[in-house]
């Protein structure tokens, strides 16, 4: 039997995985775990009640988290013309139009976020394989399609991220770094689990959201009570 980690035991002393926890109290759980030298993650994982053999539906959108994400995210904007220099002056990481797509379809992918303009669509069909598995090709629904290139560009500076179901019926998405204060935290999470809750495909019957879980990237998951997440007590 493999032996636990000191770690893993110092935190099985102040977390009960029997029991659920508030959203509140499970990141004040998470900030009492064993200290770390680099500042953590925080996630939050939720199963859905959506069996993807069965049921064609899926679940993805976009949230804008009120105190951000704590990370510094780079933004790829596939343009052309005048949408060039208004990318770059909207803080834009990476811009162009076919040197860039060229150097993506040979594998980088060294950003977080793509953005296009519509007229870039169909030149951007070829990147599908590299860009889709990642999670990462232009999308309307999400906001990442769009004339507005300014605007998308601040929203991802400013903390709006994407969530979406994997094979598995599990969304799993980050709501800022262990440092923020927890109401900082709380809201932020809040935020994140009422846009999951909000994006219910009709056909879905019953209970939507099956379990929550928090946890940090050098910590264990914490259980949310489903009924009770949003109490502060």
């Amino acid at each position: 039997m493999k032996a636990l980690s000191k770690r893993t035991k110092e935190f099985a002393n102040i977390a009960d995985k029997s029991k659920r926890y508030t959203l509140c109290e499970a990141i004040d759980v998470l900030k009492k775990a064993p200290k770390t030298k680099f500042d953590q993650t925080m996630e939050l994982s939720l199963k859905l009640n959506i069996n993807p053999k069965e049921t064609p539906a899926s679940v993805r959108g976009t949230v804008s988290l009120p105190h951000g994400t704590g990370k510094t995210r780079r933004v790829a904007v596939f343009c052309k013309g005048e949408n060039e220099k208004k990318a770059q002056d909207a803080g834009a990481d990476f811009v162009g139009a076919d040197e860039l797509i060229k150097k993506v379809s040979g594998g980088w992918c060294d950003f977080d976020v793509a953005i296009a303009t519509p007229d870039m669509m169909r030149d951007m069909g070829r990147l599908g394989k590299v860009l889709g598995p990642r999670g990462l090709m232009p999308n309307p629904k999400t906001g990442t399609v769009t004339q507005d290139i300014e605007k998308a560009i601040a929203e991802v500076k400013k903390g709006k991220i994407e969530f979406r179901m994997d094979k598995q019926s599990n969304i799993h998405a980050l709501i800022g770094k262990l440092s923020f204060e927890t109401q900082a935290l709380f809201e932020n999470g809040s935020e994140l689990i009422e846009a999951i809750e909000h994006s219910k495909p009709p056909v879905v019957k019953g209970i939507f959201i099956k379990s929550i879980a928090a946890s940090s990237t050098m910590g264990p998951g914490v259980r949310l009570d489903l009924a009770n997440w949003r109490n502060k007590s």
